[in-house]
Formats: structure tokens, sequence, C-alpha cells
């Protein structure tokens, strides 16, 4: 004997665990039939149950009554003018989507035997009934699919909230991901980043003969500057420096604060004399900074702020490991500085 489908074990579900009365009263029950004789009928049978009632005849009432008040069930003949109790249950199974109608079960009645009750079932309907049917009979398959019912609303309200859950949980591995990326001072990417994203691109480079520029920026007398303003001023500079990088590169280059006053950046796909060109934009950015130190009575001074870059390219013969194209960056820094500072150096052969 093969296992009961979905439907089934659903059902046995709702049996097994009946709603409280008190969540049955007041559900919506739309009673579909051109007999009106017969929607009486039912209304009658049902009323004491405390069931809101809905009434159409024929089905294109019948569905315009589904969009307008989004019935708890569907108690309708199969045979009506206009449009069959099957053609409406086809097109509310169609739209059953939480875009749709939602989940909305159908009990499908007629005079008819087995022929209508299989296409019916097919097409999505939860329940059949035969007429003429006891009205006890009606009462209980009425009961278990507003039981389904209450399971289903149930269903989507938990996955809604689940769904939120999520949402809200990918949010905040984001925001976790981001601040152990990012250094709190600047907004720049970290130095512990920035080494698993060298990783990666220099490997790339290697592997693609595709340029690589790295630069190396460094603020001058920095040390001076928090001793002659302070460290919170020193903090300003230091993210205006950032500034200036950030918005002088590409979105595809990458920065980030090194330690301290220094910075370091990777330019994918840059060749020695375009990292040259944008090496000077970024220190000319950085001598134009307009910075102004206020002090505690009210005075202000102008305060000159300059930098050192040293910048070298990737691939290169002289440069054969990734520490060595991290050295050659930091020599040239080591150069700029020793030069007179606020200047450029490039790594050359």
């Amino acid at each position: 004997m093969s296992p009961p489908g979905p439907r089934k074990k659903t059902l046995e579900v709702a049996r097994r665990t009946p709603a409280p009365a008190s969540e049955l009263e007041n559900r919506k029950i739309l009673v579909v039939d051109d007999d009106r004789a017969s929607v009486a009928l039912i209304q009658n049978a049902l009323a004491a149950h405390g069931y809101r009632f809905l009434t159409a005849h024929d089905g294109v009432q019948a569905l315009s009554a589904i969009r307008e008040a989004r019935p708890d069930l569907i108690v309708m003949d199969v045979e009506m003018p206009r449009l069959s109790g099957v053609e409406v249950c086809r097109i509310v199974k169609a739209n059953a989507g939480e875009s749709g109608f939602g989940f909305i079960p159908v009990i499908l009645m007629t005079a008819r035997q087995a022929s209508r009750k299989i296409e019916s079932l097919e097409l999505g309907a939860d329940d059949y009934l035969v007429k003429p049917f006891d009205m006890l009979e009606l009462s209980a398959r009425v009961k278990s699919m507003l039981r389904l019912k209450v399971l289903q609303d149930a269903l989507v309200v938990k996955n809604r909230e689940l769904e939120l859950a999520n949402r809200e949980l990918a949010q905040r591995r984001e925001e976790l991901l981001a601040l152990s990326r990012t250094d709190a001072l600047t907004g720049l990417f970290n130095r512990r980043y920035f080494e698993e994203r060298f990783a990666v691109e220099f490997a790339r480079s290697d592997r693609y003969r595709a340029p690589l520029s790295c630069m190396m920026i460094d603020i001058d007398h920095f040390k001076r500057i928090n001793d002659t303003w302070g460290h919170p001023f020193g903090d300003k500079v230091l993210q205006a420096v950032a500034r200036v990088a950030v918005e002088t590169l590409r979105d595809v280059d990458m920065v980030a604060r090194y330690g301290g006053e220094e910075l370091i950046a990777l330019l994918p796909e840059t060749g020695p004399q375009e990292a040259l060109r944008v090496s000077e934009r970024v220190r000319a950015g950085i001598e134009a900074l307009d910075l102004w130190w206020k002090g505690p009575d009210g005075r202000k001074e102008k305060v000159q702020c300059t930098a050192s870059i040293g910048v070298a390219t990737f691939p290169t013969p002289a440069i054969d490991s990734a520490e060595a194209f991290l050295r050659a960056a930091d020599e040239c820094l080591y150069a700029a500085k020793e030069g007179g500072r606020n200047r450029v150096v490039q790594y050359e052969e």
C-alpha cells in the first residue's frame, strides 16, 4: 500500500490537532450555488458554529467575492452558469501564492459522481461532496477544512517571521563582517583584510601577467601634528587624507589603513605610468587640504598637511614575490621621505 500523499497527511494533522472553537468562529465561508435554496440550506446547517457567510450564484460572482473578501473556505457547486465551479477552483488554485489569493480550501458539490470528482480533485479541490449530502457530514468537512486553513495561515506567518529573522541575521552578519574588515577611525579597510585581498590580487596578477600597482602613503610629520595640535585634530587629519585617497582612486582600487599614519592602496590593471599619475593626484589632493585647528578660546589656525608616497608595479623581473613587491613600494616611500617629503618616488629596476 502506497504511503499517504501530502494533502492526506495535512488533513490527518488537522484532524488530530483540532483548532480551538474560538479560532473557527467568525471564519468567512463563501457559499456558491445557482440554486438559492441550496445556499440557504447550507447556511442554516452551519449557522450554529458562528461562521460568517458570503454568497454567490455563479462563478463570476464567486471570483469577485474572492477578490474582495478573501474567504477562509469556499463551498461551491460544480455546475453553474457563466463559469463552472471547476473553472473557479482552477483559477483559485493557480493564484494560491501570497501575491494572489493565498491558500483557500475549496469543497466542491455536485449531483454527479466519479468523473467530475476525479477532475475536480486533480485541479486542486480539497474535498468533494455528492448531493444530496448529510448536513452533519458537511459540518464535519467544513470544520476539517477550516482547521487546515488555520494551520496553513499559521505556517505562512511563521514562514514570514523566519524569513524576516533570516534577513536580519544576514544583515547582522554583513555588519559584523564589515566591522571585522574596517578601520574604525578612517572607515578604510584594515590591515588584516588588506593582506587577504593583496594575496588574491598578487596571485591573479602573477598568473595572468596583468599589471598591479601598490601605493604606500605616509603623512609627513604626523607626530608633530599630534604633539602641536593634539591627537583629536590628528585623527581629523588622518580622516581627511583617507577621503582624498578614496575620492581620487577608482571604485575597483582598494585603500586600507596600514598602520598609524600610513595608508596603502592596490590598483589592479594599472601600469607604472598611470600609477605614477594617480599617485601625483593623491599627493596634490593631500597638499591642497583646507585644514583648520580651532583652539578652546576660539582661535583658528590653518595647518598644512603633506604626504610622501612610494609606488611600485608588478610584474617586473626584479620583483619575484608578494613580499618583494611590498618591500619595493616601502623602499620608495622611504626614499620619498629621505628626498625631502611631499613627493612621489616610483620603483625602477
